[in-house]
């Protein structure tokens, strides 16, 4: 599996498209997009396990910024880290995508 990650609106899913030579329909039918809108769950291994069977996920990083202050959102937040992590450690590949540029954290390029 490759996981990518990164800020919001910086070109992950057209970069990893563009890397594979794929289109939406093979984006559709092979990848996970969004996966940090899956939590709060108290399954994340499970949920972990389950993504890792696609070719390719996409997370957008939440850890950034001032810290929520109500306690449902932290624990989304934290939730959404702890995913990232168990994504990262399941994935052959892990590229972080950042203003569009790639860059190569784990494994190799696709």
């Amino acid at each position: 599996m490759i996981f990518i990650t990164g800020p919001l609106y910086a070109g992950k899913e057209e970069y990893i498209r563009q890397a594979l030579g794929w289109g939406a329909e093979d984006f559709s039918a092979n990848a996970v997009r969004d996966v940090h809108t899956l939590v709060p769950c108290d399954h994340l291994e499970k949920l972990a396990d389950e993504l890792a069977g696609k070719k390719v996920v996409i997370a957008t990083e939440v850890g950034c910024g001032v810290v929520p202050v109500d306690p449902a959102e932290r624990r989304r937040r934290e939730d959404a880290g702890r995913l990232s992590c168990l994504l990262a450690a399941r994935a052959e590949t892990v590229i972080r995508v950042c203003c569009g540029i790639p860059q190569l954290l784990k494994g190799e390029w696709p």
